[in-house]
């Protein structure tokens, strides 16, 4: 089954039990846009009420799997309280799902596209693949994404990347547990997992997930609403205009200036 149309931006094929979602907006390498989110919200409501599908693949197009927050939409909407909302409902929703979510992932990864990266069950990436934490060299932080980024990364990792903003590659990112695998082809690992669980049980899929995801569920019960209030902060900031605006400009912000 395919349900694309000319004017969206994330497309769904399904075959042999497993749901292809497609990230198809390389104008703005796949920023979070309220169009992208929305839609690709609306496509796992559909997969959670279709019995037919064993597993999701969440993949894309282009050379960038998801960049981050759309920065200009932000800026249109007044600030960011809209689209922090949008992306705590998305990544809930995917970590809910009673169905395995695996991204496949051949190209850049950043800021809060790391945070839809973690909430997939699996993630397998290919050997162009980079990734990096970019919020601190903007006047901000990745706040609202540590509700899955963090639970994968151990401390230091972390730290390390968190508080420099420097890219890593597919074999750091395999090493410090925030993919599953760093793959030559990740097209063909995909499909071997696929397989593996077309040979599992619907409800035992559905149990298994829920066992590995109680203590991510906690944390945006716990957590959800103190990080977008801290967003929100960081967003209105002196700071943080500055280096929004830098990053729209594609210029150094004043303080990496030599």
């Amino acid at each position: 089954m395919s349900t694309e149309t000319a004017s969206e931006v994330v497309h769904r094929e399904d075959t042999a039990a497993i749901a292809t979602l497609t990230l198809d907006s390389p104008a703005n390498r796949n920023a979070l846009s309220a169009q992208l989110v929305g839609e690709l919200a609306g496509h796992l409501t559909d997969i959670a009420a279709d019995e037919t599908v064993r597993a999701v693949v969440l993949t894309h197009t282009g050379t960038t799997f998801c960049a981050g927050a759309d920065l200009a939409e932000s800026a249109r909407e007044g600030g960011p309280a809209k689209g922090t909302q949008r992306l705590v409902d998305l990544l809930r929703r995917i970590v809910e799902l009673p169905r395995p979510v695996v991204a496949q992932v051949e190209g850049n990864v950043r800021a809060g596209g790391l945070g839809l990266l973690s909430a997939c069950d699996l993630a397998v990436v290919g050997p162009t693949s980079s990734f990096a934490f970019t919020e601190a060299r903007l006047g901000l932080a990745p706040a609202i994404i540590s509700l899955t980024v963090l639970p994968r990364l151990t401390d230091r990792a972390a730290a390390r990347y968190y508080l420099t903003g420097d890219r890593f590659d597919a074999v750091e990112a395999e090493r410090i547990g925030l993919v599953t695998m760093a793959a030559e082809d990740p097209a063909a690992a995909v499909a071997g997992l696929a397989d593996s669980f077309r040979a599992c049980s619907p409800q035992g899929l559905a149990a298994s997930k829920a066992l590995t995801t109680t203590s991510l569920l906690a944390a945006f019960d716990r957590d959800a609403a103190t990080l977008a209030e801290r967003s929100g902060i960081l967003f209105a900031s002196e700071e943080a205009q500055e280096g929004i605006a830098s990053f729209l400009e594609k210029r150094p912000p004043r303080w990496a200036e030599p």
